[in-house]
């Protein structure tokens, strides 16, 4: 591999891998956060907090968004068919829009609710839901960062996208942390604390939604993927035997799958036969570097009416 692709981590593992190992950690997600919602909305409506029952609300509609990324990846690793010839990969990045616009539909939600709350007087938190706190903040940043390698890894929009729901969810359970603290110590005209924290976690959940959201719109629309791959596939198709320069290279991404259009050049004297078997060569030659690559479209031209290289 060149200097040009030495920065990026080309997939050795198959897209049916890749599906099958986003699916094993998107529902660790789901089990985690089922367990955690439970735990926060009892911690919260025992200990009078706000914060911490809108935390748990999160927490729910984390795992209704988990399993719309679930059933996107179990849709995109659907074999094409007569119906959808380049396959239902679009189906991966699809999930993550849902994912991303249900993140700020929660947040306008919470927001709402959290200015009902400061306005109308209440009891102020019990102490012992700092603890339950720090338990779920711990739980969550360490489950962020097992999604996102594994989003990375497999380099899947939407498992990106889940695993940022876990950091959210652990952003809310640091600012329902600092307000309920706020709020115990202050003691009587604090007791608004944790509310008001739940407000400012709200508008960083929002945030997050629409960060997330513009990649996996930009995926819908074909946008070229890490330009990376390109170059990682121009070096191998330009080390083939018989060919002479490269014209055009555009990648594009289909869920967990690549497809490749190349224009390749070669000697003007060639036979149809020969130019054939290069193309070919250049295909086979890219496939096996790059599993994740499941077509390569090559077409062949004359090296005499060469252009610039892509």
């Amino acid at each position: 591999m060149d200097t040009a692709t030495s920065h990026q981590k080309q997939p050795t593992a198959t897209a049916a891998d890749a599906a099958a190992h986003a699916v094993k950690t998107t529902l660790v997600g789901v089990v985690v956060n089922a367990s955690l919602a439970a735990i926060k909305g009892l911690a919260g409506l025992l200990g009078h907090s706000y914060a911490l029952i809108a935390d748990a609300t999160e927490s729910l509609m984390d795992i209704m968004q988990s399993l719309v990324v679930l059933g996107g990846i179990r849709i995109a690793s659907v074999p094409p068919d007569d119906t959808h010839p380049y396959g239902h990969g679009k189906a991966e990045p699809l999930a993550a829009v849902v994912v991303a616009m249900g993140l700020i539909a929660v947040a306008v939600g919470l927001a709402i609710q959290s200015v009902r709350e400061i306005l109308a007087p209440h009891y102020a938190p019990a102490p012992f839901t700092l603890i339950v706190l720090v338990g779920v903040i711990l739980v969550k940043e360490t489950l962020f960062r097992f999604v996102i390698k594994v989003g990375r890894d497999v380099q899947s929009t939407a498992v990106k996208t889940d695993a940022w729901h876990h950091r959210s969810d652990a952003i809310t359970s640091l600012a329902a942390f600092i307000g309920i603290s706020i709020a115990v110590v202050g003691g009587e005209g604090y007791e608004s604390a944790d509310d008001w924290a739940a407000l400012a976690a709200c508008g960083i959940i929002g945030f997050n939604g629409y960060r997330l959201l513009r990649p996996a719109i930009a995926e819908v629309m074909d946008q070229a993927p890490d330009p990376a791959i390109c170059e990682s596939v121009r070096t191998i198709a330009a080390g083939v035997s018989g060919v002479t320069d490269l014209h055009t290279c555009a990648v594009r991404k289909m869920g967990f799958d690549y497809f490749v259009d190349l224009h390749v050049h070669v000697d003007g004297a060639m036979s149809v036969r020969r130019g054939h078997e290069v193309a070919h060569e250049v295909k086979n030659a890219i496939c096996r570097a790059n599993p994740r690559i499941r077509d390569v479209l090559v077409h062949i031209e004359p090296a005499e009416e060469g252009g610039a290289s892509c």
